[in-house]
């Protein structure tokens, strides 16, 4: 009898603490359904933009009640690395800051949610359509813009005077004439760009500004033709004939600041947000400059540089994740980071404000610098779309090129034996 009474007390203690642990657990689920965290990574925006992100996280947050955002700030230099660990590890974030030629290196491995059926058309109206096609890899979107910036000419006046050229070149074509006249008669030289592969991709922008296809359809060289040899024949002609810096070869897009800011050079062809920058490190210079549309060739087309927004296939919340980032991107939250951080947005709405469109009365060089870059975007497109490999493609195009402006190659030489280097990459 005894030994059915403790029996009979321990299945009574069986049965509570059954009852007791689904209910902790039935406590527990319910509060994950009510509070739902998305983190949210950015490149280098802390502490210049913390509190307009803090504010429109507690916007978003109480829009959104039981949501919470947790804002992670990454290092420019530490962001490829820190995804890319992330994502292997499958402790990635649940909306990520990155730029579509990176963004596309994971997009390859199938990292990304694939947004085409999860965001409907009538937001993706909302956006630049040739913008919105540069977070696209093998036509399906992995990605939404966000802001952009766009290359502007900025030139010395007084050695344009000193020159007697009356106004900025406007194309390629120009750009060498005003190269040889500036050099004949002041001694300086025109501009700086770097061959660099690693720092900049305007000299193979250059190539699509001036009508040549960089791959076709099944990915193969397709910049071995007369427009591209051309191009190359350009770049040559230019180095051999003096009117580039001989560390053009060697130095990044520093130097070509550097040689501006010090009066060595009559153009920079960088973002308006350097305008500042000369402004506070060379005012002697920034008061003889002025600023002009971007350089381009017969094409017409103007390079655009976009940063974007991309979810990852891990998270948990795909959908807040996307109301998310849709609402960090929408026409108001752009116009007021625009305002904030002096770049252009990816809205058709936000480009269309009088911020974006008129110089204010008494308006400063950066005003004038904005309105310039902004008035490009009807022609602004990504120029190198996201493509496998691209980081190859760079270094066949800038190896043979560099070889040919050397001398140490023919520039038919150098153009085939860069088009086999990409088809026979490995």
């Amino acid at each position: 009898m005894k030994k059915w009474k403790q029996f009979g007390f321990f299945a009574f203690l069986g049965i509570l603490l059954t009852v007791v642990i689904s209910c902790t657990n039935s406590t527990q689920n319910s509060l994950t359904k009510e509070t739902q965290e998305i983190e949210f990574w950015t490149m280098q925006l802390q502490p210049q933009f913390t509190n307009y992100f803090n504010n429109s996280i507690a916007q978003f947050e109480a829009e959104n009640p039981g949501v919470k955002v947790r804002w992670v700030d990454v290092p420019w230099s530490a962001m490829e690395s820190k995804i890319l660990a992330a994502v292997s590890a499958k402790t990635a974030p649940d909306v990520v800051n990155l730029n579509p030629d990176f963004a596309a290196l994971l997009a390859e491995r199938n990292a990304w949610l694939e947004l085409d059926d999860l965001v409907a058309e009538s937001e993706r109206s909302t956006y630049l359509p040739k913008i919105w096609q540069a977070s696209q890899l093998d036509n399906k979107t992995f990605g939404i813009p966000w802001y952009l910036t766009t290359q502007i000419t900025v030139y010395n006046t007084e050695l344009f005077q000193k020159a007697g050229i009356e106004k900025p070149p406007a194309t390629y074509g120009e750009l060498a004439e005003v190269a040889k006249t500036i050099k004949e008669k002041t001694g300086k030289y025109a501009f700086f760009v770097t061959f660099l592969s690693d720092d900049s991709s305007q000299v193979l922008e250059s190539f699509v500004q001036m009508g040549v296809e960089l791959v076709d359809g099944e990915g193969k060289a397709a910049f071995n033709t007369p427009k591209g040899k051309a191009a190359f024949q350009y770049w040559v002609d230019l180095y051999q004939n003096g009117l580039l810096p001989q560390e053009v070869l060697t130095q990044g897009h520093q130097r070509g600041i550097q040689l501006y800011q010090g009066g060595e050079t009559a153009m920079l062809f960088s973002g308006p947000e350097f305008i500042g920058t000369i402004a506070q490190n060379a005012p002697t210079i920034a008061k003889v400059s002025q600023t002009a549309p971007q350089i381009t060739g017969e094409t017409g087309k103007k390079g655009v540089a976009v940063m974007n927004l991309v979810i990852p296939r891990q998270t948990d919340v795909p959908e807040l994740a996307i109301q998310f980032a849709l609402f960090i991107t929408n026409d108001r939250n752009q116009l007021a980071f625009a305002k904030e951080a002096n770049i252009l947005p990816s809205t058709l709405k936000a480009l269309e404000d009088s911020y974006f469109q008129n110089v204010p009365e008494g308006g400063t060089d950066k005003d004038r610098a904005r309105i310039v870059s902004a008035s490009q975007m009807a022609q602004g497109e990504v120029l190198i779309s996201a493509i496998e490999d691209l980081k190859k493609l760079k270094e066949a195009i800038y190896d043979n090129l560099q070889a040919a402006m050397l001398g140490d190659k023919t520039v038919d030489i150098a153009l085939a034996d860069a088009a086999q280097q990409w088809n026979e990459r490995d």
